[in-house]
């Protein structure tokens, strides 16, 4: 101290800490000249004497204007030692980088100035400060002053004009494993100057040769993507064109670390700002292209961020998704190698419930996609898709539920998975009886397409002739006796029961839909005029009761007469210009029209219809041999013996081609008593419902006395009505 103040005078010293800031720059240029002076004669003993004082009195002093003194005397000393200032250089940067938090603004402002001053002198040998630099300059740059604002932006230009130009910087000082984790910690500030100041620097070290950026990219790229919805527009321009930088390099590069930056993508994929995903999902695309094998274990992530972005609602999103998407779904990746099946399944199934189409559909590829390449994986995990893949058949999109049923049909090749679901199927529409009417013929007639039409029938009657609901049952059956009827896909079906007298195959087929078709009287009696088996259709009609003859019956028998008379039953039709030789046909007709009321549209249809049957064909033996039940014989075009309505013969009239017809009839007839028995339980229960509740609301009224005419006389008619008869 006694040193430095024999070397400076008492009136430099005191204009040093002078209010006014020309005397204190008078005195910093007497204290350049005199470290000048020092230096030449090499005592460098003295000269750290002078910064010693610079620093105990003047930087750390209470006052003010001593600090500010301090910093000025500082960088003046810097001057005057110019090229030796580097021995000096930590006791010179270290004050003054304390000075960066100065509660006084005015002394901040001064230490950006002083720390300019020192670094255009000493230039590159101050980068082994830069960490601390960097850290003093990150603050400032939010500093509450402009002035203070202004010059911290200032030195932060010329420390990177320094580092840009510096062969030091990489080899010798800079040490960038040190430099990152002060980065990093730095990247979530939301400030916008914080922001700007970080984004240029990671933009002036990747340009650096020798320091390797990209290798530490996922360390901040979290915090660049974060900065793509940020208020301002320069800010996300910025942080924009380095991102494109970055992946530039990416592209050009031998190795990248994929997978850490595969985490953070999936994550910004999903932002609620519309650039931050578009930019993600760029990468991401960037990145299944690029990645290999690499990014295997992140393919379900990647694919659950890619599903959502093809329903987004900004068009250049969606098409880098499907791309993404497509690009993805190419890739020939193993188990073996980490691909885990189970995981992308899981993906796909919880996009099942994803409110726009689209993503369902893609989910729905993806898992036909697994089912062809990994199927013995996909069957493992069944269990957990099997439930949702069967909710997506009530989806409100047509191409949603058939996508399903094609996946369903996938798995369904495995006999023991095709029974689980025609059985699950079946279950579904229990529970569920709008699906049945609104998407009932959909799903049906794509799976007779997928799996055969045959194959699906046979297992529903299966299956339905034993269901223990009967109404359900009942309705079931007439849904699948109409699509049988109508739809173009069961063409073949049909044309195989129409063989059912002179063909085995067909035989097999109407015995099989018979046990089933039994729950509904309108079902079986259409099926055996597909069948051509006339003479037990009106056998069936003629053992209908009363009971059975109920408004949904002739809902469903209005549905037939409008049936008959579209091209799928031209051949009915066209036989009835024979009536000689379709005597049963005629008669099964006949019957259904005294079934129908007779100012129904329906009876007025067929009655018109049986009017253009031609008289000249009857004769007296032929109708005689019909009332008798042995119809005369005829040669079908195969050669096959057959009745002249369509009826092959043997046994007496109850066995034709192997079916039993009279023990079909006795088969229909116990499953309509069951249903009649049905019927009536549940009327009873319903009546026993409506008495419990007449006899409580009467418990609750107030009790009245009995007149005379009350008990004496016989009951009257009104007082045997049942429940819901009118008093006449």
């Amino acid at each position: 101290m006694a040193d430095a103040l024999s070397v400076i005078p008492a009136s430099v010293l005191r204009n040093l800490s002078d209010k006014l800031y020309e005397k204190r720059k008078n005195a910093a240029l007497e204290v350049e000249g005199i470290v000048k002076q020092l230096a030449v004669a090499g005592d460098h003993d003295r000269i750290t004497a002078v910064i010693n004082l610079l620093t105990t009195e003047f930087t750390k002093s209470p006052q003010a204007n001593h600090r500010k003194g301090g910093l000025i005397g500082l960088a003046a000393a810097t001057v005057g030692l110019t090229s030796e200032a580097a021995q000096h250089l930590e006791q010179i940067v270290t004050p003054v980088l304390d000075s960066f938090s100065d509660q006084d603004s005015r002394v901040r402002y001064y230490a950006c100035e002083a720390l300019y001053n020192i670094a255009k002198v000493v230039r590159g040998d101050f980068i082994i400060f830069f960490n601390k630099i960097f850290d003093a300059l990150c603050k400032l740059s939010a500093d509450s002053d402009a002035n203070v604002q202004s010059a911290a932006h200032l030195l932060d230009r010329l420390v990177k004009d320094i580092v840009t130009e510096s062969d030091q910087f990489s080899y010798f000082f800079f040490s960038i494993e040190e430099f990152i984790p002060l980065l990093r910690e730095r990247m979530n500030v939301l400030n916008p100057y914080v922001r700007q100041f970080l984004v240029g620097w990671i933009t002036v070290l990747d340009s650096v040769p020798d320091i390797d950026m990209l290798g530490f990219l996922p360390d901040f790229l979290d915090g660049l993507f974060n900065m793509l919805s940020d208020s301002s527009h320069e800010i996300r321009q910025q942080a924009d064109s380095a991102l494109s930088e970055f992946l530039q390099e990416i592209k050009n590069s031998p190795s990248v670390d994929y997978g850490r930056m595969a985490e953070i993508l999936v994550q910004r994929a999903g932002s609620s700002d519309e650039f931050t995903r578009l930019t993600a999902i760029t990468w991401i695309n960037e990145f299944v292209k690029l990645g290999g094998d690499q990014l295997v274990p992140y393919y379900a992530d990647i694919l659950g961020a890619i599903l959502p972005c093809i329903s987004d609602k900004e068009e250049k999103i969606r098409v880098v998704a499907r791309e993404t998407n497509e690009e993805l779904r190419s890739i020939q990746a193993d188990p073996a190698e980490g691909f885990d099946v189970g995981a992308i399944l899981g993906i796909a199934r919880r996009q099942l419930n994803s409110e726009w189409e689209a993503t369902r559909i893609e989910a729905l590829h993806w898992i036909s996609s697994l089912l062809n390449r990994h199927r013995f994986e996909v069957l493992s995990s069944l269990n957990d898709i099997f439930d949702s893949l069967l909710k997506a058949l009530s989806d409100p999109s047509d191409v949603v539920v058939l996508l399903v049923l094609e996946v369903h049909a996938g798995i369904a090749k495995d006999p023991q998975h095709f029974r689980q679901l025609v059985v699950f199927l079946v279950h579904t529409f229990r529970v569920d009886n709008s699906l049945l009417e609104k998407r009932g013929a959909l799903i049906i007639r794509r799976l007779c397409v997928l799996l055969d039409a045959e194959r699906v029938y046979l297992e529903l009657s299966t299956i339905l002739e034993g269901e223990s609901d009967l109404d359900f049952a009942s309705i079931m059956v007439q849904a699948l006796n109409l699509i049988l009827l109508t739809s173009s896909e069961l063409y073949e079906l049909r044309n195989l029961l129409k063989l059912s007298l002179v063909n085995p195959a067909g035989k097999d087929l109407f015995v099989s839909l018979y046990a089933s078709w039994c729950h509904s009287p309108m079902a079986i009696i259409s099926l055996c005029l597909l069948a051509q088996t006339y003479q037990h259709a009106s056998a069936v009609i003629q053992s209908l009761v009363g009971e059975d003859i109920n408004v949904n019956f002739l809902v469903q028998l209005d549905k037939l007469i409008r049936l008959l008379e579209t091209p799928i039953f031209a051949y009915l039709r066209l036989q009835l210009l024979e009536p000689g030789r379709y005597i049963w046909l005629l008669k099964a007709l006949n019957g259904l029209l005294m079934l129908l009321p007779q100012q129904s549209a329906a009876f007025k249809i067929l009655r018109t219809r049986l009017k253009t049957v031609p008289s000249y064909s009857f004769n007296g033996e032929q109708f005689r041999r019909t009332s008798s039940g042995n119809p005369y014989l005829h040669h079908m075009p195969s050669g096959s013996q057959i009745t002249e309505d369509g009826d092959g013969m043997q046994d007496g009239g109850n066995s034709h081609n192997g079916i039993n017809f009279a023990l079909r009839l006795q088969q229909f007839e116990q499953m309509q008593y069951q249903h009649r028995m049905h019927a009536q339980a549940q009327a009873q229960y319903r009546n026993s419902s409506t008495t419990s509740l007449s006899k409580e609301v009467q418990r609750n009224e107030e009790p009245r006395h009995p007149s005379s005419s009350d008990t004496s006389g016989p009951p009257s008619r009104s007082s045997k009505r049942g429940p819901g008869q009118l008093q006449l």
